[in-house]
């Protein structure tokens, strides 16, 4: 099942999203057969300000294993992490 996770960052962690931002890549790249999309929400000037990540997972377990591990949820970049179930129907 496709499992949605937003992530919020705390304000002005910019640089610590940064720092932590290759180490993030490479544990998606990690999760590659699962992976349906991953980027960065963006603010009104074009900063990164959170993550969106639609990842195929077992189970909700699952999902929360893999947001709970990412390394900018280790470096407490995030001030939110909302899951959840997501259906892909357009597309066809």
């Amino acid at each position: 099942m496709l499992y949605v996770i937003n992530c919020r960052d705390k304000e002005n962690h910019l640089d610590l999203r940064m720092e932590v931002r290759p180490r993030h890549v490479e544990y998606l790249q990690s999760f590659a057969d699962g992976l349906f999309a991953a980027g960065p929400t963006l603010d009104t000037e074009g900063n990164m300000n959170g993550s969106v990540i639609i990842l195929d997972c077992a189970d909700m377990a699952a999902a929360q294993q893999f947001a709970a591990n990412d390394p900018y949820a280790l470096a407490g970049l995030f001030s939110s992490v909302d899951i959840y179930p997501w259906k892909k129907v357009l597309p066809a």
